[in-house]
Formats: structure tokens, C-alpha cells, sequence
């Protein structure tokens, strides 16, 4: 059976190694699903493909073993998946519109994990509506807290969660465990002075050390307007130069990281390098054949950071440099 392998990528099918047999993309915005969706899956790999599931890096799903000519029954068999997973779709029973922007990675958030500054998932569902579908080859996660289980720094955009402590005097007690558990744990951001906790707020990382282990809670977690994220920039795996991304701004807040991410849909749209094999090109490669100073430049524009924000420049990247040897 011929086949377009462009059109089948777009239609988020894997083209495998097993002649004829494609493999179904899943996506789960920000990890999370309701169970019923699992028994979705399920059916589906046992009626069309071969009775097996990989769940990915990405915490999607893939169905292997699923013949060519059963792509439009696929489509169908997927559209209560992503109808109960509110996933933007153009045209309804023909499947996911574009594999370009991956599925959005998240920890399991303060629904679950006590370090957690935020809801990881409300938030990875919030961007996946803003940015899905797009043929941009984007990778974004999210991590509740600077422990990073979700390892943001090896994404494209990675949104670490911060909490901004808020200090009641009328509730301390004195006892210095808010500077033990940051001065052990975390990054000594607080000392005790004359019998009270002084914050270095230059020097403090949100992690809410302070507030888990204030027995009285005169450190509480900031909510609302105060709800606060690290947004770091291009990190990559991959064959050539792998890094870590960078810090880009600190104390950041989500109607801005939102609108950098779709500014630089814009820069990418601009730059990319057309002839890239399949059309694609990581966003890191285009800003260091244009410089950071001009992706700044698009990334900010009509971006309104909240007081407090902090914007990291210059940026450089370090990791794995390639260079060819002569013999």
C-alpha cells in the first residue's frame, strides 16, 4: 500500500520498522488522564494493532502493529480520547492534526506531592490549548518545584514551579527551622537574624523549604498574582551538541511564559532554516546562527513581566561540542 509518510507523521503516526504497519500517537497533556482512558487504549491495541502499548518518554501513548489502511478507523476509534482530553482538533474523527509540538510533560503537581508550588497539569493543559495543533518541532515541560523530577533543562521551554514566601512575624516562634531545613536542603537563602529569619531574596529559589517545615506556618506559599515560575530556555539531547537549558527568567508568571512560547513560534517561523532535513530544525540551532540578543527581541515583544520578574543576560549555553578531526 502506498502511502504519503509526510501526511501520516502530521496525522501523528509512526512510520515503523515493520512494512505496513504504522503506530499510533497518544496524547495526554501534562501526563494525566482518567482511567477510563487507559481502557480506551487497551481496546484499541487489542482490536487493531498487536496487543501491546508503549507509554512514551513523553508520557503519551503509542499503539504498534496497526495496519495502514486502518488509519481512518484509528482516527475514530481516538476521537472520545480526545474529546475527553479537550485536545484542540480542527476536524473532528480524523485523529491528532500535527506531531510537530510534542506532547507536554508535567510532574504530578501539588494535586499529589507536598513540594509541588502549583498544579502542573492545569497548567500543561493551559499551554496545550494555547499552542496545539502546530507543526513546529517545540518540546515543553513542567516540574512543580526546583527539584525537576520532570527534567525541564532538556526541553525547549522548561517551567519550574516557585513558590514567593510569605513572612508573618506574628507567627514565628523563633526556632530557626526555616534556616536549617534552606541552609541543608536548599541554598542557605535565610539567616537568622536577631532570633528572626531574614530572606535573601537575590539569593532564594522558591523551592518552599521554609514553608513545609515552619511548625506554625508563619511561611506560606504566595497564591494568586504572586504565583511565580523559572522559565529556562533550550536544552536538547540528540545527536549534535547536547546542553542543558539555561535560566532565562525567574519569578515569571504564566500569562507571560505563555505569550514567550508563542512569540517564538513566530521567530521560528521567520528563521528556520528551510531546507533542514524533513523540514525540521531545533529552536536552539536557529538562535545560534541568529544570536540570542535577536531571539530576545521577538521572544519579549509585548510581553508584560510582573514586578519582581528577574531576566537573565547574556545567555550561553555549554555542553557537548562535535568538531570535525583531521588524521
Amino acid at each position: 500500500m502506498d502511502i504519503n509518510t509526510k501526511n501520516l507523521k502530521k496525522n501523528a503516526f509512526r512510520v515503523t520498522k515493520v512494512r505496513g504497519y504504522t503506530a499510533s500517537r497518544v496524547r495526554i497533556p501534562g501526563g494525566h488522564l482518567n482511567a477510563e482512558i487507559l481502557e480506551k487504549v487497551a481496546d484499541i491495541a487489542r482490536k487493531y494493532g498487536n496487543g501491546t502499548v508503549h507509554i512514551t518518554s513523553r508520557q503519551g501513548f503509542e499503539i504498534p502493529g496497526i495496519p495502514f489502511e486502518l488509519i481512518p478507523k484509528i482516527n475514530e476509534e481516538l476521537q472520545p480520547i480526545i474529546d475527553m482530553l479537550e485536545i484542540n482538533q480542527p476536524v473532528r474523527g480524523e485523529g491528532y492534526s500535527a506531531s510537530g509540538t510534542r506532547n507536554i510533560v508535567a510532574c504530578i503537581g501539588n494535586r499529589v506531592c507536598p513540594y509541588a508550588c502549583y498544579d502542573t497539569t492545569a497548567f500543561a493543559k493551559r499551554i496545550e490549548k494555547a499552542v496545539f495543533p502546530h507543526d513546529l518541532h517545540f518540546k515543553i515541560a513542567l516540574t512543580g518545584c526546583p527539584n525537576d523530577c520532570a527534567k525541564v533543562r532538556m526541553h525547549d521551554f522548561g517551567i519550574m514551579g516557585m513558590t514567593m514566601p510569605v513572612y508573618d512575624p506574628s507567627r514565628c516562634v523563633s526556632c530557626g527551622a526555616c534556616e536549617k531545613y534552606c541552609r541543608r536542603k536548599s541554598v542557605q537563602a535565610i539567616e537568622m537574624v536577631n532570633e528572626r529569619p531574614v530572606r535573601n531574596e537575590e539569593k532564594c529559589i522558591g523551592c518552599g523549604e521554609c514553608v513545609l517545615n515552619c511548625p506554625t506556618r508563619a511561611w506560606t506559599r504566595g497564591e494568586g498574582a504572586d504565583k511565580r515560575y523559572r522559565l529556562t530556555l533550550f536544552g536538547r539531547t540528540g545527536k549534535r551538541n547536547p546542553r542543558l537549558g539555561e535560566d532565562f527568567i525567574k519569578w515569571v508568571d504564566e500569562d507571560s511564559i505563555i505569550k514567550i512560547i508563542l512569540n517564538t513560534y513566530d521567530y521560528v517561523a521567520k528563521y528556520i532554516d528551510k531546507d533542514a532535513p524533513g523540514g525540521k530544525e531545533h529552536i536552539g540551532y536557529i538562535v545560534d546562527r541568529t544570536g540570542f540578543e535577536e531571539y530576545k527581541k521577538w521572544a519579549l515583544k509585548g510581553v508584560n513581566l510582573p514586578p519582581g520578574a528577574v531576566v537573565y543576560n547574556p545567555l550561553y549555553w555549554k555542553g557537548i561540542k562535535y568538531t570535525e578531526m583531521t588524521l
